[in-house]
């Protein structure tokens, strides 16, 4: 299960350093997870200053 960002990203990208696989990525208005690159570690959701990436 990859992980998603919800609605509540505020697009400050502090997730996507936090990625080891580098599978976050700008989208419009928020970040975004590419399914088949996430690895479910949540290092992004630990990071994350709102809670918005999720488990899925």
């Amino acid at each position: 299960m990859a992980y998603e960002i919800n609605d509540d990203c505020v697009n400050c990208g502090a997730c996507v350093p936090g990625c080891p696989v580098s599978a976050i990525t700008e989208g419009d208005g928020k970040m975004v997870v590419d399914a088949d690159l996430c690895v479910d570690c949540g290092a992004c959701a630990s990071v994350c200053p709102v809670g918005a990436p999720v488990a899925q």
